[in-house]
């Protein structure tokens, strides 16, 4: 069945570095317009002022990573994204968070989201499944994908499942009712973006934190197998909503 598929784009990053490669909205529809190729995919720059009409204008949304803050109240787009996320939890639209749009969902139904004391999440990172879902297949118990955060998920909104965590991230991913899935990390975010941007950031993080993240990469990110997730959840959830 055909789907219709907004992409909120959240990045505002406007640097010349960001200039040099894909919005983070055409690299969610890389990933996944491959996967499914007869659904239709829109990206909707949200950190634009521009949201899609209703919570129902299309079949399901995925909310993209930003530099911003989902605390920074300055950004005029932030309070209508967290009011449209509200209205898509009460139509019971599906959704997927991604990094920023993890967060961004956790704020706007009434969980928390901090700055995380142990520092960067940065180069790729590990999420431990505690939960299976039958739109995880095929499931792996674990899975890595690329990380850039300093801020997370410190208290979940109620109703909300912990899917998946770690010991740096405990509320990695989350699932609320049938609709909602979120992921603190990037699975549209490829390797050679990683990598320049750890030479972007060389002079701007401390050494520690740039030199873990380096040796990271040597993990190799479940890509492939995660935006077959996406797919699939977007599939189940429309047909339990």
């Amino acid at each position: 069945m055909m789907r219709r598929i907004a992409i909120l784009l959240t990045n505002n990053d406007t640097s010349e570095f960001a200039s040099h490669f894909l919005n983070d909205g055409h690299k969610v529809l890389q990933l996944l317009q491959p996967l499914r190729t007869d659904w239709q995919y829109s990206v909707v720059p949200v950190m634009d002022g521009i949201l899609p009409p209703s919570a129902t204008a299309f079949d399901g949304y995925v909310i993209t990573g930003s530099p911003a803050s989902v605390n920074d109240d300055s950004l005029l787009w932030v309070g209508p994204l967290l009011a449209f996320i509200r209205s898509v939890h009460a139509a019971r639209q599906p959704l997927i968070g991604l990094c920023f749009g993890h967060q961004a969902v956790a704020r706007a139904l009434g969980g928390q989201v901090a700055r995380n004391a142990a520092g960067w999440g940065l180069g790729t990172a590990a999420t431990h499944w505690q939960h299976a879902r039958a739109w995880m297949q095929p499931f792996h118990t674990t899975i890595t994908l690329m990380a850039a955060h300093n801020e997370q998920v410190t208290r979940m909104p109620e109703g909300a499942e912990c899917l998946g965590g770690s010991d740096f991230c405990p509320f990695s991913s989350m699932q609320i009712g049938q609709h909602i899935w979120t992921t603190q990390y990037h699975p549209e975010m490829p390797l050679v973006f990683m990598q320049a941007l750890l030479g972007y950031l060389a002079d701007k993080l401390d050494a520690a934190t740039l030199a873990r993240a380096h040796a990271s990469l040597a993990n190799a990110a479940d890509v492939p197998l995660f935006g077959q997730w996406m797919v699939q959840f977007f599939e189940q959830a429309r047909e339990t909503t």
